[in-house]
């Protein structure tokens, strides 16, 4: 492009990128735009026709710098932050370590099923509920994970009586979620756990044969397991509409790639309306086994991208089927509401989005925090903390500093709005907090996957697609 003689009052601060022939230029709102080079340039030099539709387009997204409402501007970026100013809403309690599956990526590093030591105690659990209750978030969600956490039933139980019981007083909006392989839930859980209105999470990796090879059990078939107990809750949900739904998961291992087509099949088949395409964390055992079950972000990306364009082909032939990251980053691009998606924010989660309650009452900065298998991101003990002082504690803030993207080279990059850093997985993988230098492993996934993101949004049927992924529907 020859040389631009830039307007710096016509033009409203900007990021940009080449894609292909045209230029995406995005803000802090999360606005973006595409324009032509020519177009490009008329706009840095402030030469738009004021009555072009490409004029007042950009107007209308906070491009044009003469015309900016600055009160409108601080309005709406706080609103896409909300949630900087809650409080943590995530709580996830791990009620036992111990697990009765072998799945090759566990992150939580679980042990045997008859190990003793690995369970929470209704001591410590009532503590839990009682920091978790401290939080000035009128939206708590306590999440049951492990190991395996019907392995440690009573306190599972034991937990969701009293932070209902508590509840009634507090009168927050109260989740209770139960991740879980599902085959050690009998009859009678069941029947307590729908009373209680307990949201299931499960494990579903895509068809029988890739499913048990991931998630091995001693127990049978982990797919027979799993699918018997989802069949059954949905069959349930048809019944009473009212009742809390059923879940799946998706760890891509290096054995899924293979499966696109599959792994989205097995979804449709038992009913899910979209599938969560997640990478592994190369956390726990996950790091560990890497050689056997990892892949380069190269060979995620390229199966990620086969998945998405069969996923779009159903939709463009009327089925509706999401991809869950792609709608997460979609609703930070299309609309004004930012889901809070702990790691594609600024800064992270951390400590101030959630907090994990270990089966031994130590507290620490999140989910990722607790996989290291030590200390580094405790921040506290509900024996002896209260608290105030865990969510003021100095790693906290250190985590926040380091995932703001603003003190990050990432603050250059135009898909900042969209995007975030783990600080914990920087930790892991290379030993600091701070992000390494653009171009880890993590940021090509992100570029990657907003690459392709953006150069669909360009044709206009796909971006009909995607708006209707988040468009609010009827009784959300």
């Amino acid at each position: 492009m020859d040389k631009i003689n830039l307007n710096a009052k016509k033009v409203a601060f900007f990021r940009f990128k080449k894609l292909k022939d045209k230029y995406l230029i995005t803000n802090d709102l999360g606005n973006y735009f595409f324009l032509s080079p020519d177009l490009f340039k008329q706009y840095l030099e402030g030469r738009l026709d004021k009555k072009s539709e490409t004029y007042k387009a950009l107007e209308a997204k906070e491009f044009i710098g003469d015309s900016l409402d600055k009160k409108n501007l601080v309005q709406n970026y706080r609103k896409r932050s909300t949630y900087l100013f809650l409080g943590p809403s995530l709580h996830i309690v791990v009620t036992t370590l111990r697990c009765n599956y072998n799945c090759v990526y566990c992150q939580a590093s679980s042990r045997n099923q008859k190990e003793k030591g690995y369970d929470m105690d209704i001591k410590t659990a009532r503590k839990v509920v009682d920091a978790i209750f401290q939080t000035p978030n009128n939206l708590i969600t306590i999440e049951f994970q492990g190991g395996e956490p019907l392995a440690n039933w009573p306190v599972v139980k034991f937990i969701v009586d009293y932070a209902r019981k508590k509840n009634k007083k507090a009168g927050k909006n109260l989740f209770i979620t139960l991740v879980t392989n599902l085959s050690l839930l009998t009859e009678e859980k069941y029947q307590f756990l729908i009373k209680n209105r307990v949201i299931f999470c499960t494990s579903l990796d895509g068809p029988k044969q890739l499913h048990d090879r991931n998630r091995p059990w001693s127990g049978g078939s982990s797919y027979e397991a799993t699918t018997k107990w989802i069949k059954k809750i949905q069959a349930h949900q048809k019944r009473d509409i009212d009742l809390y739904h059923v879940s799946a998961l998706l760890t891509v291992s290096k054995f899924s790639l293979k499966y696109p087509k599959e792994i989205v099949d097995t979804y449709r088949k038992f009913g899910f309306s979209g599938v969560f395409l997640r990478p592994l964390s190369f956390l726990g055992l996950s790091g560990t086994m890497r050689s056997r079950i990892g892949y380069s972000t190269k060979e995620f990306l390229d199966y990620w991208k086969k998945t998405m364009d069969y996923i779009i082909g159903l939709n463009l032939k009327g089925e509706e089927f999401s991809e869950r990251g792609s709608k997460i980053m979609l609703q930070k691009i299309l609309t004004d509401f930012d889901p809070g998606f702990l790691d594609l924010r600024s800064p992270c989660g951390a400590g101030i989005g959630q907090m994990l309650y270990n089966y031994d009452g130590k507290v620490y900065t999140c989910d990722e925090g607790r996989m290291l298998g030590n200390d580094t991101f405790l921040i506290g003990n509900v024996h002896k903390n209260s608290y105030q002082e865990m969510v003021s504690h100095d790693t906290v803030k250190s985590l926040c500093v380091a995932s703001l993207l603003e003190n990050l080279p990432c603050d250059n990059c135009a898909y900042k709005p969209y995007c975030g850093v783990c600080p914990v997985l920087n930790y892991a993988l290379y030993g600091n907090i701070f992000t390494s230098l653009p171009g880890n492993e993590r940021c090509q996934l992100y570029q990657g996957m907003l690459d392709y993101l953006f150069e669909k949004l360009q044709n206009k049927r796909i971006a009909e697609v995607f708006e209707n992924w988040v468009r609010p529907k009827e009784g959300n």
